[in-house]
């Protein structure tokens, strides 16, 4: 009975193990023995150069312009997200008219996908007649025509705020949750003790919400390590570089340059960041176990 119970979990886990291993374990190992080579890509004919690509990500202006792009980026994914979310799932736990459906406006933002989401955003954005430049207009009396994707100067923030506000909902959702696990008791025995609404939230109800906040700052910087798509659509990593993030820069030295081997040299150096911060993740979310569990 048992060597049958054994023979079906390996059935059924092969074909899923099998896909996952083509599409994720093979790409990502050839990523890294790319990274020794100069492969363009296309030719079969490459050499194998060792560290060099490595190398060479130490002296790119390009690398290092991207990564400080990646880490404002990253920086703001976890900000601005986890803050309103927080303040969101606060204000609509707190029983005001309409809820449900500010519930639902505020979460349908994360239901769309990046593509369709810079989609809606170049439109508000767009010079002539977008949203943005038209409630200025209408604010200030005078025709606003500020490229907002178009300038160095906004074209990063610009991304960032579209970014926010598709991932704003999914961190309202996670803060719910964990409030709807504190109990009412413990906040109905502090309001009895004379604790104000201010004194309740601060000292009772944020340090109770450390797990969500964990889990919520974990899934901002994993996203945000992907967010390539949205960069994509909006600017391309453009103009001039200034919303170029590493995810974006490896794009374009791969695909566009036709560098295959720098270009995998870049993923791995991505992907050792991202592999990082997934475990600093696990070794927190341990301690939080340990302190709520």
């Amino acid at each position: 009975m048992e060597r049958h119970n054994r023979f079906w979990r390996v059935a059924l886990l092969a074909l899923p193990l099998g896909v996952f291993g083509i599409f994720v374990i093979w790409p990502l190992l050839s990523s890294f023995y790319y990274s020794f080579t100069n492969w363009n890509g296309f030719n079969s004919d490459y050499d194998f150069v060792g560290f060099s690509n490595f190398a060479k990500i130490f002296t790119d202006s390009l690398f290092l312009n991207a990564a400080i792009n990646t880490t404002i980026w990253m920086v703001a994914a976890i900000l601005v997200p986890t803050v309103l979310g927080l303040l969101l799932a606060l204000l609509l736990d707190s029983r005001v008219p309409g809820t449900r459906i500010f519930k639902t406006i505020f979460y349908l933002p994360i239901c769309l996908s990046a593509v369709i989401v810079g989609q809606i955003w170049i439109w508000i954005y767009q010079p002539d007649w977008g949203l943005l430049n038209t409630l200025i207009s209408s604010a200030s009396g005078e025709k606003m025509r500020y490229a907002w994707l178009a300038k160095p100067d906004t074209a990063l923030l610009s991304v960032i705020v579209a970014w926010s506000w598709q991932q704003t909902g999914l961190s309202m959702v996670i803060y719910l949750a964990g409030l709807t696990a504190i109990s009412e008791d413990l906040l109905e025995v502090c309001e009895i003790e004379g604790a104000s609404a201010w004194q309740r939230t601060l000292f009772v109800v944020l340090p109770l919400l450390t797990p969500s906040t964990v889990v919520v700052v974990a899934l901002s910087v994993i996203n945000s390590l992907k967010g390539f798509d949205i960069l994509y659509i909006m600017t391309g990593g453009g103009p001039f570089n200034s919303s170029d993030t590493l995810a974006m820069h490896m794009y374009n030295e791969s695909f566009r340059k036709y560098l295959m081997g720098y270009g995998s040299a870049i993923s791995v150096v991505l992907f050792l960041i991202a592999v990082t911060i997934i475990g600093l993740y696990f070794r927190q979310l341990k301690k939080v176990d340990k302190i709520y569990g």
